[in-house]
């Protein structure tokens, strides 16, 4: 089967799902792409451009595969002559209507952040299949949507949101967590130093760095001993917190900075000990599942898809209430290292393409299939 991927936001987690997935699916999948920047414009006009370059490329497949960041109800209007009957997949990374606005932006004071979550929505009507990256997300966004379409003044469409839900399925992201395993490194015990903690997320506001480095601005005045490793993609807006960290940790920071390149992060992953979590908002969290792959500890808010990477029985152990609550228990990491003794590493292994890729060409193949049946 012949798979068309749209993605009008190529960078970051976007870009590698993508290509991860053309790599390891037994279809013969092919991207169609524009550069990860300016978010706001590409769900605008995103849409046109890769219309345009849809018509000129040739391109036959058999089925669409979309990314949350196309407006999907102007490609096809724009593409109907090539692509009217064609089964299309909407895969929500993220979602407009939940995720969280930056403190910085001025949309929402002005009353034009709907839009953008309209854009999800009406893509995901005109979708064949609505995917969700984890059952939190598709939880919190068809749980949302009711309230979202009776917000607007008449013939808001309420019913909308049932026969959205009703073609909704989780779909996991795919991972190729298999390629961390090449640079697993041997290290006997008498090499292991101070305890290491782990940031390996991105530099934004949603991943709540304040509270992060405030847990460990209160060990350090403690006298507990422990080093930090900052990783993840900064930027030039990144919270101010980071610069303040760096200088108040001092030499506790063994490295500051995004990670050259994968070998490099795969290497920090596993040199870590504990990863404590204090996202705002996360729909699926790839970078807590490579770390948990890699055998480092988590404390994870009792909230958000953190749950579904655990095993039900370790909830208890690994997931905190509140500040307090990590707070105590990242110190008792500390004065009594422990070690993961493999349950969270086997749990997340599902998350590997090696599983994934199975799934997700069976379902593409069933939608491919029904839309045919339905043809006839």
């Amino acid at each position: 089967m012949k798979i068309c991927l749209l993605e009008p936001f190529h960078t970051g987690s976007h870009a590698t799902w993508g290509e991860e997935y053309a790599r390891f699916s037994r279809h013969d999948v092919e991207l169609l792409t524009l550069p990860g920047r300016h978010w706001k414009w590409r769900m605008h006009g995103g849409a046109v451009t890769l219309a345009r370059q849809f018509l000129e490329s040739g391109i036959d497949p058999d089925l669409l595969l979309a990314s949350d960041m196309l407006d999907l109800t102007t490609f096809l209007a724009l593409t109907r002559t090539r692509t009217a009957g064609l089964p299309t997949a909407l895969y929500f990374h993220e979602n407009q209507l939940s995720y969280p606005w930056s403190p910085d932006d001025s949309d929402p004071a002005l009353q034009r952040d709907a839009h953008y979550a309209f854009i999800n929505v009406t893509s995901a009507l005109a979708a064949d299949a609505v995917l969700f990256n984890s059952r939190f997300h598709c939880n919190d966004f068809l749980g949302r949507l009711p309230g979202f379409l009776k917000s607007f003044p008449d013939q808001n469409e309420a019913e909308i949101a049932a026969r959205i839900e009703k073609k909704s399925t989780v779909l996991p992201l795919g991972l190729d967590l298999r390629l961390l395993d090449r640079y697993r490194p041997e290290m006997s015990s008498d090499e292991a130093g101070s305890p290491l903690i782990l940031w390996n997320h991105r530099w934004e506001f949603d991943k709540n760095p304040e509270e992060f480095f405030a847990a460990l601005f209160r060990l350090q005045e403690e006298g507990l001993n422990f080093e930090v490793a900052i990783l993840g993609e900064s930027y030039r807006s990144s919270p101010p917190i980071f610069g303040e960290a760096r200088q108040r940790l001092g030499a506790r920071i063994v490295h500051f900075g995004y990670a050259e390149d994968f070998a490099d992060y795969a290497r920090w992953l596993w040199r870590a000990d504990i990863l404590p979590v204090h996202s705002r908002h996360d729909f699926f969290g790839a970078s807590v599942v490579q770390a948990l792959y890699c055998n480092c500890l988590p404390l994870l808010p009792r909230r958000l898809a953190y749950p579904e990477h655990l095993p039900e029985a370790l909830h208890d152990r690994y997931l905190y209430h509140n500040f307090d609550d990590l707070l105590g228990r990242l110190r008792d990491l500390l004065n009594n290292p422990l070690q993961q003794t493999g349950e969270l590493r086997a749990h997340v292994a599902q998350y590997d393409w090696g599983e994934q890729a199975g799934a997700y060409d069976d379902l593409l193949e069933k939608l491919y299939a029904k839309q045919n049946q339905e043809k006839t």
